[in-house]
């Protein structure tokens, strides 16, 4: 079968390789029908050496159940399934909490964990196939796929950053960064009530989606510049909630530059950064909390999926591109060149 592999920084090939098979009794072999390139796949996309090549790479898709190891109970042949970009029991003391990032099952883990296997391909083995794997009511070729795809990451992961900062109705809240994740928090906090959602982005197009997915506001300054813009904006102490869907240092001080005093900075974006100021002068001296991590959307998928069904909301609108397998590479280098927000892969 094929796959895309990065062999280091902006090299992304597509190569035959092994095709993947039920190794645990506890697997499903799922034949891949939709995935994505992630903004998350941009950082080892910038920074991979050769010498942690080549790797497997893709963490979001859809697919259909080709067979399922002697353990499996929930899926059978024929399912159309979603898998989150972490893989889980779903039952164990960190799952029931709706932790499932943190599952302790010794086969848990994120998809950049696991050795010979990837999103971005014709055919995966899903470990934990019964906690993983969420079935969909709708055929593979439904107009629904793009939206229900985001439920495999960025669509969890703007809600949790959401989730996790407390929005609700009558909140004000800035989210930082117009990636796909960073508009998904501003359709989230629309979602949980916010009053008034201030978007910090600079490219029209998707500030422009940004407005449809509900931002009252679009700031595109940075650094002090957009930080006096945000506060001015909400009234001079900044907002309650900050969802910084980013990572980088940058974004960070800019989410404590506008956050009120007794407010919340939920990062979701990952972090590329080792250290961050929280002192007096920064978060402990205003009462603010620090929120956020890697998203459980497994946690989510029940809760989202009907307003996706019912047409609700549509955030498979983040993707303005569509490829197939062999043009993964040269969706890497439009995602890289800002000249694509997100791209579908279909087979």
């Amino acid at each position: 079968m094929r796959a895309a592999l990065m062999y280091r920084a902006g090299d992304v090939r597509i190569e035959d390789v092994p095709d993947s098979r039920i190794k645990h009794p506890t697997d499903a072999l799922v034949r891949i029908t939709a995935s994505c390139i992630c903004g998350s796949d941009l950082h080892p996309y910038h920074r991979m050496t050769a010498a942690n090549g080549p790797a497997r790479m893709g963490h979001e898709l859809i697919g259909v159940v080709e067979e399922v190891g002697a353990d499996v109970t929930s899926l059978t042949k024929g399912d159309l399934v979603v898998a989150p970009f972490a893989i889980s029991d779903n039952v164990c003391e960190f799952c029931r909490e709706n932790l499932q990032t943190s599952c302790i099952h010794h086969e848990a883990g994120f998809w950049d964990g696991i050795a010979d296997e990837g999103g971005q391909a014709e055919a995966v083995r899903v470990p934990l196939a019964d906690g993983t794997l969420v079935k969909l009511p709708v055929a593979p070729d439904s107009a629904l796929i793009p939206s229900l795809l985001t439920l495999a990451d960025v669509l969890g992961t703007g809600y949790h950053a959401a989730k996790t900062a407390g929005v609700r109705p009558g909140h004000r809240v800035t989210v930082i960064g117009d990636g796909a994740v960073g508009l998904m928090a501003v359709l989230s906090a629309k979602r949980l009530g916010a009053e008034q959602i201030i978007l910090m982005g600079r490219h029209e197009d998707r500030t422009d989606l940004g407005r449809a997915f509900g931002a009252t506001d679009v700031v595109a300054e940075r650094g002090e510049e957009g930080i006096a813009k945000v506060r001015e904006l909400s009234g001079g102490h900044g907002t309650h909630a900050v969802l910084e869907a980013v990572g980088h240092m940058p974004a960070y001080e800019q989410a404590f530059g506008v956050v009120r005093p007794g407010g919340v900075i939920s990062r979701v974006g990952v972090p590329q950064y080792e250290a961050a100021p929280v002192g007096f002068s920064s978060l402990f001296g205003g009462n603010i909390r620090l929120a956020g991590g890697p998203a459980p959307v497994r946690a989510y998928i029940e809760e989202l999926m009907p307003d996706i069904l019912d047409g609700t909301i549509e955030p498979g609108r983040v993707f303005d591109a569509a490829t197939d397998i062999d043009g993964v590479p040269g969706g890497y280098r439009d995602m890289d060149d800002r000249t694509s927000l997100k791209v579908l892969i279909r087979p």
